[in-house]
């Protein structure tokens, strides 16, 4: 298929709704959140009629510098649906004064806390919000460790939709505040984001909400794969050796190996795939474990608190489908204290000038770690994702 045909005029070339597990069909046209099959329940991928794109350059030339410039292989049928706040198209940063700490190894940052609500969440939640709003849907709820609230209270301020947000009480203040300042209903839950969840589905199926859970509805996902759309085209299509990313969810970590496929279809990359490494919090390192035991899925994980409230998450719901990732792209899962991830925090802010999320800074030490057990070879390009701003996470840090 070449772009002279009759689907170069439509704004997505969205087909359908797929199970990466059973593969049964689902109709993209009505509201899904996982697989219909019983047996099943798999979070659903959009699937594209993708065309044979030999010059990315050309295809995006003069496009607007954000995540919408690849809207053919997003889910939103009609533009004027998209809820859009600028989100995407972050800087990719060389390091500067860490640069002798690398030794032999090229590291940049993908910096995510340049987007609207100062997280990468930005892109997850706009994409879902946008569909929603194409849905026809007007309440939105989702369980959240801090960022994809004030995400989801921003784009449903923007959207006219109403939102409701579950946060845990011990999630800094001003994740609360957010939330509240964008109009949002905001529970405070004593305990960590699965007991979010379990409260944010008994009212949602009671009241009739639609629920945006990670990995429970198949939109954030696709707008967190621009992520991997946007490091191919600003490394030149030609990818890093290694990729680190902070793992609670895993929706980014999912979304950016499905941007890599559908990247191999259109013809813009080749088959060689980054090594994917998947860093937790000890608190919960339950990815960690089950990659090291060679499992397919994880176990409940959670030993209280981190500074890093992104990544409590004791049971990813799509834990299979990040090990498959990890697995395939011959990864590796480590586990990160707070201790090292606050000294992270303070170094790399005080030698790059960069005020970093203690989910990225977690990354720094990964990388280190790895590097000195050999697992980094020399010579090898690395990419840190450092998913969001510092500021917000200021009364965690010591």
């Amino acid at each position: 298929m070449s772009l002279s045909n009759s689907n170069t005029h439509k704004f997505s070339l969205l087909k359908h709704l797929r199970c990466p597990e059973c593969g049964l069909v689902h109709n993209a046209a009505e509201i899904n959140t996982v697989c219909n099959n019983e047996d099943c329940r798999s979070t659903l991928f959009a699937e594209y009629d993708l065309p044979q794109v030999l010059n990315p350059e050309q295809f995006l030339a003069g496009r607007p510098a954000n995540m919408w410039r690849y809207h053919e292989f997003l889910p939103v049928i009609n533009p004027d649906n998209i809820v859009t706040l600028g989100e995407g198209f972050t800087p990719i940063l060389p390091l500067a004064n860490l640069k002798a700490e690398a030794g032999d190894n090229e590291v940049f940052w993908k910096d995510e806390s340049g987007n609207p609500t100062g997280s990468f969440k930005a892109r997850g939640i706009g994409m879902a919000v946008s569909k929603a709003k194409e849905l026809g849907i007007k309440h939105i709820v989702t369980p959240t460790a801090g960022n994809a609230g004030g995400a989801l209270a921003a784009y449903c301020a923007r959207a006219g939709i109403k939102a409701s947000v579950y946060i845990p009480q011990l999630t800094p203040k001003v994740f609360k505040d957010e939330c509240r300042l964008y109009g949002a209903d905001l529970v405070e839950v004593d305990g960590n984001i699965a007991d979010c969840g379990k409260l944010a589905n008994d009212d949602a199926v009671q009241n009739g909400w639609f629920q945006v859970s990670t990995l429970k509805e198949p939109y954030r996902l696709e707008g967190k794969k621009t992520m991997g759309y946007e490091l191919a085209e600003q490394f030149n299509w030609q990818l890093p050796d290694v990729i680190f990313y902070p793992t609670g969810g895993g929706t980014g970590l999912i979304g950016i190996w499905k941007a890599f496929n559908e990247m191999e279809q259109l013809g813009w990359i080749g088959k060689e795939r980054p090594r994917m490494v998947a860093v937790q919090s000890t608190s919960c390192d339950g990815i960690v474990s089950a990659f090291h035991g060679g499992q397919s899925r994880s176990e409940f994980k959670d030993s209280g608190f981190t500074i890093a409230n992104g990544l409590r998450v004791p049971k990813p719901y799509a834990d299979k489908q990040i090990l498959n990732v990890l697995y395939q792209s011959k990864g590796n899962a480590i586990a990160i204290d707070d201790a090292d991830m606050n000294d992270a925090v303070k170094h790399i802010a005080a030698k790059e000038g960069m005020l970093i999320a203690p989910e990225g800074a977690a990354l720094w030490v990964a990388f280190k770690k790895l590097k000195a057990q050999g697992w980094i070879k020399a010579d090898e390009c690395v990419l840190l994702l450092n998913t969001g701003s510092g500021y917000k996470y200021l009364e965690n840090i010591d």
